[in-house]
């Protein structure tokens, strides 16, 4: 059975989900890594280096895919946890 695909927003390339990491945005309207793949909410992937978040947040790709703002803080966070978590 074929593994499933999804889009890096940061490189644009089709990779198995299990390479990429999940970001969400939960119903509340909160923006976080999701580093188990199981929060509820919208999610997007991008690969688990920080290069592809920085592509991802310099051409605002995540904002487009959740339809809002996301803050410097926001992603700050992430980043951090990309370097701890990955």
């Amino acid at each position: 059975m074929n593994k499933p695909l999804r889009k890096c927003t940061g490189c644009n390339q089709m990779k198995p989900k299990q390479e990429l990491v999940r970001v969400v945005r939960s119903p509340e309207g909160e923006v976080s890594l999701d580093l188990t793949g199981k929060k509820p909410g919208r999610g997007a992937y991008v690969c688990r280096s920080e290069e592809c978040l920085k592509k991802a947040r310099k051409a605002k790709r995540l904002e487009r895919a959740f339809v809002m703002a996301i803050s410097d803080e926001i992603y700050e966070k992430m980043e951090e946890e990309m370097r701890n978590g990955s």
